[in-house]
């Protein structure tokens, strides 16, 4: 994918209000952080932020934390952000594989992937952000009883991500691989961008929710 340059999109991450800056020492102080006992929750790959806004607006009582690499992508979710201010959000400009550095284990309740880089090469699986290198991950920062959510309309890359979970040791809560036409999975579900594009389109969505095995 190829992504447009914005003039100042870095400058306005570094002094936005709710942007965490990479070298903070966060770990372990997301209560602290937000000032309130709630649960937190990530998103991974947070894109321009809808997906993350809406289900912050919607759910007060919990902290939202939206994870995105890309500066010129994570600017707009910062002017959402500021057109529509929520205390329950913030952001961290960083790469998905360095995410312990910034949870403490059994700190996050719930992990969000939404319509994630397939990385389609084979020498790549490791990068996806369903494989079992990053279900490690996801393990060690979840609480217990915590869950894992991920939604895509790239189908291998889904059936890669359900093929993972049993040599990570994660169990299947629910699966389907076609989200809209399920009424039960469907709802409350908050479209992204990316879905509303793609489902538009007639592509199917897939979407498990899967947690670790103790």
């Amino acid at each position: 994918m190829r992504l447009r340059n914005i003039p100042g999109a870095r400058e306005a991450i570094g002094t936005s209000e709710y942007v965490i800056p990479e070298e903070n020492e966060c770990a372990g102080k997301w209560r602290e952080i937000f000032g309130e006992e709630k649960p937190v929750h990530i998103e991974i790959g947070t894109g321009k932020g809808r997906f993350l806004t809406e289900l912050a607006a919607a759910n007060p009582e919990v902290s939202y934390v939206g994870i995105e690499k890309y500066s010129s992508v994570l600017f707009r979710a910062i002017q959402k952000m500021e057109e529509n201010p929520l205390p329950n959000v913030r952001f961290i400009r960083m790469e998905a594989e360095h995410i312990l550095r910034y949870f403490a284990e059994g700190e996050v309740e719930r992990v969000y992937l939404n319509f994630s880089d397939p990385w389609p090469k084979e020498r790549h699986a490791k990068r996806r952000l369903v494989s079992r290198e990053f279900l490690d991950r996801y393990r060690v920062l979840l609480k217990a009883g915590g869950h894992l959510e991920f939604k895509t309309d790239n189908r291998d890359l889904f059936e890669f991500g359900v093929e993972e979970t049993e040599p990570a040791k994660w169990e299947i809560l629910e699966i389907t691989r076609d989200l809209h036409r399920d009424a039960k999975m469907n709802q409350g579900n908050i479209m992204t961008e990316y879905e509303e594009r793609f489902s538009s389109k007639g592509n199917p969505i897939c979407k498990y929710i899967i947690r670790p095995i103790v």
